[in-house]
């Protein structure tokens, strides 16, 4: 939190971040905070890790991102600023499961915790862009949030799925569209297409892994190893739990 409260101090000074923006950020600070904590207690695990710590500090950029955003429904936001703190972020999204493997810290928390600050990275991006594209957008950022609400009301969605690198691709080209579109480097039209190509790879692999789901539901036991399909980022829950990432 302290951390967190230094970056949204800098991004005042240095990109004049306003009341909302540090409202929200602050906002942000304290949420990670009480539900990291609860995760931790819950799961007994003896050491918080140097992977987790790597994800962590991708948190903060992504409370910057949030602050930032906020921020932008009251005056033009600083786009540099933006864009470079939510790159930065997708590409320590490669790190931390490096991290984790080359250390043996491979932990169920470590990986749930990766896939919810890239699927909320995914939703506060969504809400910079739906406000020169629409709120079509927000369908991005939303659908692993409706995936995970259906699989409380039909527990087959909750089965664990196959490897697939194609799952991979479409979910790390969310992250990479949304910031390049947001970027502002591309005329409205072109970003327009660009988003709505993304959009529209996620909605078939959304619809593939239902399929998938719907057909073998019943024929698997246990737990499901993951909550959803993979498009909350570049990675999957069992980033850190399984061989295939």
């Amino acid at each position: 939190m302290g951390v967190q409260l230094l970056v949204l101090e800098a991004l005042r000074r240095v990109a004049g971040l306003g009341t909302t923006g540090w409202l929200t950020g602050c906002a942000f600070a304290v949420a990670t905070w009480v539900v990291l904590t609860l995760a931790l207690r819950r799961s007994w695990t003896p050491s918080f890790g140097m992977a987790n710590r790597v994800t962590l500090a991708r948190t903060i950029l992504v409370g910057g991102v949030t602050a930032l955003v906020a921020d932008s429904f009251e005056r033009q936001a600083p786009v540099v600023v933006l864009v470079t703190l939510a790159a930065v972020a997708l590409v320590l999204d490669a790190v931390d499961g490096q991290v984790a493997r080359r250390t043996g810290t491979v932990t169920p928390l470590g990986a749930r915790f990766d896939m919810e600050v890239d699927a909320f990275l995914i939703l506060v991006l969504c809400v910079h862009l739906a406000m020169p594209l629409g709120a079509w957008v927000l369908a991005i950022g939303l659908m692993r949030y409706v995936f995970v609400a259906a699989s409380w009301l039909w527990p087959w969605l909750r089965g664990a799925l196959p490897h697939s690198m194609a799952r991979k691709t479409v979910a790390a080209l969310q992250g990479v569209v949304l910031v390049v579109a947001g970027a502002g480097v591309l005329p409205v039209a072109s970003a327009a297409t660009a988003v709505s190509g993304a959009l529209a790879l996620l909605v078939w692999s959304f619809g593939r892994d239902v399929a998938w789901l719907w057909r073998v539901r019943g024929l698997t036991g246990g737990p499901a190893v993951v909550s959803g399909p993979d498009r909350a980022g570049p990675r999957a829950m069992s980033r850190r739990a399984g061989p295939d990432k």
